[in-house]
């Protein structure tokens, strides 16, 4: 007899029926997001799911903190994009404006935008389907290559880099950021796994990097957060090694705190990419929702493998 999400959810998976029930007592807007998770990416979701949730918060303490994160973290993106979708524009905002407001704002980081962000890789579509594109297109080539180094600039939670470090037990990397929450967080969640050993963040920026350093190289929704991304992409080319492969991503048409640069297309990204000497390999294009109306502007995750 084959069993409902919710089923599968409350017998085998204590942790996620746990955020299911605290999402529908507490956080009335998101109260059907785990069913509808369980129903487009079905046991496998759940398993990972469970796992992350398991490992990192593993008490209703943590948990309940990790959710209420998320949902600021939703909520402020759900009223910013409300806004975008009248505009067309982000609000006017200096790199080092956002970065003031976000990224060395600790407070923010840890109850808010970690947190949130990492829960939006399990429970926002488009962030699911980029983590199985990134399995699909980079983890198991670099596997299969018999990759050993990888190199994660922008580390944001972790969770990229955690997972190739799960797939690969062979391989050791590092990550760069400039917010220290990130590095705090980042380390923290790779500890927990038991891959501490293996990977490390550090703070300071790419361009502190030695030139082709880099075989396999990581760098996750940076470029909507830059003045000059092409700058940053001519940065991130000159620190992979000859043969090397990268993972790049971009958010489009998603108007958060720290999205200074907009992307409308898919293709304005490639053009970047283009521009600072990385060749297409591979791309994906997801969708956060369906538009309320045809012609209404949906975030939409956007990824490359490039060489």
């Amino acid at each position: 007899m084959t069993r409902t999400g919710f089923e599968l959810v409350a017998q085998d998976h204590p942790r996620l029926a746990r955020m299911r029930t605290i999402f529908a007592e507490q956080y009335r807007f998101s109260r059907d997001i785990v069913d509808r998770a369980i129903a487009a990416f079905g046991g496998s979701w759940a398993d990972e799911a469970e796992e992350t949730l398991r490992v990192l918060f593993s008490d209703d303490e943590g948990l309940n903190a990790a959710i209420r994160g998320y949902s600021v973290f939703a909520l402020d993106s759900m009223r910013r994009q409300a806004r975008f979708e009248k505009t067309l524009a982000y609000p006017s905002k200096t790199y080092a404006e956002a970065a003031s407001e976000v990224y060395f704002n600790d407070a923010h980081m840890m109850g808010v935008y970690l947190p949130g962000l990492l829960l939006s890789h399990f429970l926002w579509p488009h962030h699911y389907r980029q983590l199985e594109f990134f399995d699909a297109a980079f983890v198991r080539p670099m596997k299969a290559a018999g990759g050993a180094r990888f190199v994660e600039v922008g580390v944001g939670t972790g969770l990229y880099s955690r997972r190739l470090l799960q797939a690969l037990p062979a391989a050791t990397g590092y990550g760069l950021d400039i917010s220290p929450s990130s590095q705090e967080y980042a380390n923290r969640h790779v500890a927990a796994f038991g891959l501490q050993d293996r990977y490390q963040v550090h703070l300071r920026d790419v361009a502190e990097e030695a030139d082709a350093s880099a075989p396999w190289l990581l760098c996750v929704e940076v470029l909507e957060h830059l003045e000059d991304p092409v700058a940053f992409l001519k940065l991130l080319r000159r620190t992979l090694a000859p043969g090397g492969r990268a993972f790049i991503t971009a958010a489009l048409d998603a108007a958060n705190a720290d999205h200074i640069y907009l992307y409308r297309t898919s293709e304005e990204v490639q053009v970047h990419l283009q521009a600072a000497g990385f060749a297409l390999e591979q791309a994906f294009l997801g969708a956060a929702y369906k538009p309320a109306q045809a012609g209404a502007p949906v975030p939409l995750a956007a990824a490359f493998v490039v060489i």
